[in-house]
């Protein structure tokens, strides 16, 4: 639900509370149904404070409650009229108050098969499942219950699909996926296509050399773990003998490139124009920022932060925040640096040339 907009279902602080817990400070009865804004919130909406800056915005917000840490409610000092939702982490409050009120909007989806889709006799489809327009389920796949297969989904031979998966227009699992419990993949995702394998099978130089690249064939799979979402357009690739593996809760944005035989660990994020080359590990809870490109064989320790545009090219052992890229700059000024560093070879021979006199003279 959009913030600025009341929903005509409602719900009480109390019931909020009741549900995602934090301790109320003011009318419990009171009652919202959307988010907004502090600047723009009603009586009827709920606001949050996440950033200090926004702090004098809350004794003059019209919000019907406030979503607020203990320590900044302890700043408030205009509190009359207001009403507060105390929580050590508002903004995953918050989060989880807009997935409710996302719920209390939607209208239930009825279970069922359009007429449409093609269901192999070979596949078992919960009878709770949502199967949409134009949607492909081959032989001996498992759809599990509640599952929502929206337009054009394609699902290969012997995929296995969690209860309340839910996959966006034109997702493509190829043969032999599978995705755990509540995992979202967004529209246009490829999950299984064939890895990157060719052996290079060439022989002579030059005009003379002659052969080709022969295929590996990509005989893993694609292995991924409940709550996992997957952005529009990013794709995962299968194996080559043993599957690639998407641990619990890992978010990943649009347009990423993974690679086949990667483990990707558990609550790890990844944004947007990421490339994953293959037999890469990733630890746990690590970040890895918008446009990084990873080598393959690397190995990134548990709590790595990789910063937007950043080349990762050997393991990194030991948490911590990693870069590598350089930020924007003046253009003349990076037509001054860029040539500083075309010299670095001149300017390195010259520093050893000076350190082996230095030398000499020493030993005179």
């Amino acid at each position: 639900m959009a913030s600025g907009t009341t929903s005509a279902m409602t719900i009480t602080l109390a019931e909020l509370a009741r549900r995602f817990g934090g301790e109320i400070v003011g009318d419990a009865q009171q009652r919202v149904g959307s988010l907004a804004p502090l600047d723009k919130a009603d009586s009827g909406q709920l606001a949050f404070l996440a950033n200090q800056k926004y702090l004098p915005q809350v004794e003059t917000t019209r919000a019907g409650a406030v979503l607020i840490s203990p320590a900044d409610l302890e700043k408030v000092a205009a509190r009359e009229g207001l009403n507060f939702i105390v929580t050590p982490n508002p903004y995953a409050y918050f989060a989880r108050v807009a997935q409710a009120f996302i719920d209390l909007a939607t209208p239930a989806v009825k279970p069922g098969v359009h007429a449409s889709a093609s269901i192999d006799p070979g596949a078992k489809v919960a009878a709770s499942a949502v199967i949409g327009a134009h949607v492909t389920v081959e032989a001996g796949a498992v759809i599990g219950e509640r599952v929502k297969l929206d337009a054009g989904v394609v699902i290969g031979r012997g995929v296995k699909l969690g209860d309340d998966v839910h996959l966006y227009p034109n997702v493509t699992v190829y043969h032999g996926c599978k995705l755990g419990a509540r995992v979202i993949v967004h529209a246009g995702a490829v999950i299984g296509a064939d890895g990157f394998g060719f052996a290079p099978d060439f022989m002579g130089e030059g005009e003379a050399r002659t052969g080709s690249w022969v295929k590996i064939p990509q005989v893993g799979a694609v292995d991924i773990a409940d709550d996992v979402e997957i952005g529009a357009n990013t794709t995962i690739d299968r194996g080559a003998m043993a599957d690639t593996v998407i641990e619990e809760c890992v978010k990943i944005d649009n347009l990423v490139q993974i690679g086949h035989n990667c483990r990707i660990g558990a609550y790890t994020v990844i944004a947007g124009c990421a490339g994953i080359a293959g037999s890469t590990n990733i630890g746990r809870h690590c970040m890895i920022g918008g446009a990084v490109g990873i080598a393959g064989h690397v190995t990134l320790a548990d709590y790595v932060i990789v910063t937007a545009q950043s080349g990762v090219s050997k393991s990194l052992t030991k948490p911590g925040m990693y870069t590598s890229a350089f930020p924007a700059v003046n253009h003349a000024d990076w037509n001054k640096s860029a040539a500083i560093m075309r010299n670095l070879d001149k300017l390195r021979d010259r520093i050893k040339a000076l350190e082996a006199a230095l030398d000499e003279r020493k030993g005179e």
